[in-house]
């Protein structure tokens, strides 16, 4: 993709979106791991916008969520409660994707839909 930090930015909110998309489908069909998956990515796109907006670089995933932590989340700038989600969601996902026997269920997932949503949404008012 070519283009600059402002289309960069716009792309990975609309992948934001389309993977958030993504987890509903997978809802629907009560795929709860592969769910996970999918909102912890739309979270991680949202939030790499936000870093990327504030110039902040990262090269890894832990990288992203320390430095959101540290920027937004102890700074007020974000709730703390989306701090948590993200936290527990790249937990979850790192879970789901390298243990064995993980097994998340619809009562655990379903509210993290609506969650995820609005942390996306609230990224999207600090981009603007």
């Amino acid at each position: 993709m070519s283009g600059n930090l402002n289309d960069l930015i716009k792309y990975r909110i609309e992948r934001a979106y389309e993977t958030l998309a993504d987890a509903l489908l997978l809802a629907d069909s009560g795929r709860w791991n592969s769910c996970i998956n999918r909102l912890y990515y739309a979270s991680f796109y949202s939030v790499n916008a936000l870093l990327l907006k504030n110039n902040f670089q990262t090269h890894t995933h832990n990288g992203c969520k320390t430095k959101f932590h540290s920027e937004f989340v102890k700074t007020g700038i974000i709730e703390k409660k989306f701090g948590k989600l993200y936290s527990d969601l790249f937990d979850w996902r790192q879970e789901e994707d390298y243990a064995d026997f993980i097994s998340f269920d619809q009562e655990t997932v379903v509210p993290l839909l609506e969650q995820t949503e609005s942390l996306i949404k609230e990224i999207e008012k600090l981009l603007k």
